[in-house]
């Protein structure tokens, strides 16, 4: 009697497991898992059972400690550590890291492969990064908050397939193809804004040291190399670098996607050769065998070496981006989200985006209009400046109401642009850059939130009309 439960126990849980692999793959489940991090982590931030407990979970130090007995050597690594940063200059270097090998791959075969397919995207990229810049500096020149002028410059992905997905064929598949290869330069451009204007005091020494370690990955590519050792101990190697050099962290992930190799360590023929001649040894194997009993001990052996051909023969960028996307989607970016999207609301100002102080500037209102009114115009005008230079082409079966409308969408800013905010303002004095700094968070929050209810609204609207 006992094998009844116990079976309807397993069925359950494997039921289950495939509900949550097929939610897991749906589009719109990033999106709203994102979603669901934010209103805990406000929730976490303001309700004053847990007010003061998240604060100091995240200002909680996380360093290995090297001493002797006699006090000489006496070594706290890595510098300056807390649970916050832990999670903003290392879990996000994997972030990073897998947004380096998406930009690489769509370079190499895919939406910017080509000069044809990357030049409308391309262009509406850079669009879509210098109108909100410089409405935040229109805004805020002069001011203690102008060098946040990078925060309302990026999209998030995530959000905008999110929306997408739930719109279904109201948006033309073309739009659809524009805005994730949008989005794709859009994370190259900003990442190019934190490498050059968010880092520290540069150490050209250190800085040296990694270009010399990323120019040995460069030769060790070029001999050939396919083993995914070397390549970790040397990016393990830059990012204590780039720590200690002042560039940002979260930057030797990029560089060391783009020096992953792309070439498998087997090729076609290589491949086909090895795979007929495990099959045939494993048929060889089969009068071995009971009806019941495969595989036996060498069709196990035979099957694993099949294993081993099958991971070579897919180059090492793909296996490795494959391998860390459901980490990054699913952990370290709603992590971050529960790091970084708790404000705690001391001043009700925060939600008054249009509030300037005369000294102290209109952050929030910077980042707000740069990304609601921003965004969506200079993607427009720049798609427009492209297509009538002929230097890119229209969507296909696309309006120009459709496509301004899907570049309200790319005005959902939140995971670059948060991070981007926790960079910023860093040489105000700590108060004021922790008020600056809440400030935005809350903007993004509120920009992103209008430029996807504006797009999805514009979207409705239009599809009716074309139909």
């Amino acid at each position: 009697m006992r094998l009844i439960p116990i079976f309807t126990w397993n069925k359950t849980v494997r039921k289950f497991g495939d509900s949550t692999r097929k939610l897991s793959n749906a589009p719109w489940f990033q999106g709203v898992l994102l979603l669901f991090c934010v209103i805990v982590a406000m929730l976490l931030a303001n309700l004053p059972a847990t007010r003061t407990l998240y604060k100091d979970f995240l200002e909680t130090a996380v360093q290995i400690h090297f001493s002797s007995p006699d006090g000489k050597i006496d070594i706290l690594f890595p510098r300056d550590m807390t649970i916050e940063k832990f999670i903003n200059d290392i879990l996000m270097v994997f972030f990073f890291f897998t947004v380096g090998l998406e930009i690489k791959r769509e370079i190499a075969d895919g939406e910017l492969s080509s000069t044809k397919k990357a030049m409308l995207p391309v262009i509406a990229a850079f669009g879509g990064v210098v109108a909100p810049a410089l409405i935040f500096t229109l805004i805020n020149h002069g001011t203690a908050a102008a060098s946040g002028w990078g925060i309302p410059t990026a999209t998030d992905i995530a959000f905008a397939v999110c929306i997408m997905s739930v719109l279904g064929d109201k948006v033309p598949i073309s739009l659809k193809v524009f805005l994730t290869a949008l989005a794709i330069a859009d994370d190259l451009i900003a990442i190019l804004v934190v490498a050059l204007f968010y880092g520290g005091a540069i150490n050209l020494g250190l800085l040296a040291i990694a270009l010399g370690i990323v120019v040995i990955t460069l030769i060790l590519r070029r001999l050939g190399e396919k083993r995914m050792l070397p390549y970790l101990l040397l990016a393990v190697m830059v990012w204590i670098l780039f720590y200690y050099s002042g560039i940002h962290a979260t930057m030797s992930g990029v560089v060391m996607a783009f020096l992953i190799p792309v070439k498998p360590r087997y090729n076609k023929a290589y491949f086909f050769h090895k795979r007929a001649m495990y099959n045939a040894r494993i048929d060889g194997w089969e009068k071995h065998i009971s009806p019941t009993a495969f595989p036996n001990g060498p069709q196990r052996h035979y099957l694993r070496e099949l294993t081993k051909i099958n991971n070579g023969t897919m180059d090492m960028s793909y296996r490795v981006e494959h391998a860390l996307s459901p980490w990054v989607n699913f952990l370290i970016m709603p992590i971050f989200a529960l790091a970084n999207a708790g404000v705690e609301i001391t001043d009700p100002s925060y939600f008054n985006v249009f509030h300037v102080d005369p000294v102290l500037g209109g952050a929030g209102m910077g980042v707000f209009l740069g990304l609601l009114l921003g965004k969506p115009v200079g993607i427009t005008l720049a798609s427009w400046l492209a297509i009538k230079c002929k230097v890119g082409e229209m969507p296909d079966k696309a309006t120009w109401k459709m496509l301004f409308a899907v570049a309200c969408l790319g005005g959902i800013g939140f995971t670059m642009s948060i991070f981007v905010d926790t960079l910023s303002f860093s040489d105000q004095p700590l108060d004021v850059m922790v008020k600056m700094r809440d400030a935005g968070k809350i903007a993004v929050l509120l920009g992103s939130l209008c430029s996807g209810i504006l797009g999805t609204i514009l979207i409705q609207i239009f599809h009716r009309k074309e139909r």
